[in-house]
């Protein structure tokens, strides 16, 4: 078998288990089952899949469980949301939304009802922005092409957190604007960050993350990572 056909075969082995963890999205297949419809083993599986995907087979289920949690969470329930997810309880989402997301579902259910949002305007290296946080991490930040353009910055944040209580905070957010564009230390810059996207946005933003400070990548690099 040439390298081509070998890489043709692992990128089929991939796709089929893409189909298989999105059609039983809702019974939480394990790393074993998706390796017994592949007829590949688990370690295999695990090495092809995350070389290929970007992310693990086990968290590529938690973005779709995600995805359908969100969708559900707008007309039902935490709990029936939960379940209806292929979860055993309302503990397991709360785990996974604050993990990839950064807030729980009920606040998220409920537009942000409890949530406290700090923000600010700055400028930047990319002309003004809007910057906001919540306790867990950075939820916002948009750029603006003048600071003119405050109000619609505010009203597209209250759009997107519409029970959320909104204090302007220069200071605080100005911290975290210095950590995102200061140069230093890789180790004394990370950030939280809310993601809100579809597993295939957030699988190319993990990808540009990646990118080490001062280097470059072209699209094709970025797209075969």
């Amino acid at each position: 078998m040439t390298r081509f056909d070998e890489q043709h075969r692992h990128y089929q082995i991939v796709a089929q288990a893409i189909t298989f963890l999105d059609a039983k999205q809702g019974q939480q297949p394990s790393l074993r089952a998706v390796s017994e419809y592949v007829g590949l083993s688990e370690f295999h599986l695990q090495r092809v899949f995350t070389q290929w995907a970007g992310v693990s087979p086990k968290q590529f289920l938690q973005f779709l469980t995600k995805q359908k949690a969100k969708a559900l969470l707008k007309q039902h329930s935490v709990s029936n949301s939960a379940y209806n997810s292929g979860l055993s309880g309302s503990g397991r989402l709360h785990d996974l939304m604050v993990q990839c997301k950064s807030v729980t579902p009920g606040e998220y259910k409920s537009g942000g009802q409890g949530v406290q949002i700090d923000y600010g305007f700055h400028p930047s290296p990319f002309g003004y922005c809007l910057l906001a946080l919540t306790q867990r991490g950075l939820c916002k930040l948009a750029f603006l092409d003048s600071l003119e353009l405050q109000a619609e910055g505010l009203a597209e944040m209250k759009r997107e957190w519409p029970h959320a209580e909104l204090k302007q905070n220069q200071a605080s957010t100005l911290t975290t604007l210095k950590r995102i564009f200061d140069s230093g230390p890789a180790n004394e810059n990370k950030l939280n960050l809310l993601c809100k996207g579809t597993p295939f946005q957030l699988l190319v933003w993990e990808a540009l993350l990646k990118i080490p400070e001062g280097e470059l990548r072209s699209y094709q690099q970025v797209a075969e990572q």
